[in-house]
């Protein structure tokens, strides 16, 4: 009984945390997203306002619309997509943010399929 008295009081303390977001401090700025692919650490630095983001990547540099659904998500949709593949939009979903940079969710839209990856904010608001 008395474990169980203990678990209802230790209870409110697990339930009631949630994850530092501050997603508004990551609406515009300069940013850089770590990634493996085929083995190599690659980096990408993109440049986001409210509305465009600009990505360099491997020499190649994208332009997306952004469309935010909350303070907290949003929608990227090449502007200029090269085949079929980057036509389609990519979900974003900010889960928890720091001093430094956030985490977040990603995936095409209408896609079950997510990532996660951590951005570092480089500069900017």
């Amino acid at each position: 009984m008395k474990k169980l008295a203990a678990f209802f009081c230790l209870l409110p303390f697990f339930s009631c945390f949630s994850p530092e977001r501050n997603c508004e401090d990551f609406r515009t700025g300069t940013y850089e997203f770590e990634s493996f692919i085929n083995g190599e650490l690659l980096t990408s630095r993109f440049i986001r306002n409210d509305s465009i983001e600009i990505e360099q990547f491997m020499g190649k540099t994208d332009t997306s619309s952004v469309r935010w659904i909350n303070d907290c998500e949003y929608i990227l949709k090449n502007i200029n997509p090269d085949g079929m593949a980057e036509e389609k939009p990519i979900h974003i979903k900010i889960l928890t943010t720091s001093k430094e940079g956030y985490t977040f969710e990603y995936g095409q839209v209408g896609n079950p399929r997510k990532e996660k990856g951590k951005v570092r904010k480089v500069s900017g608001n």
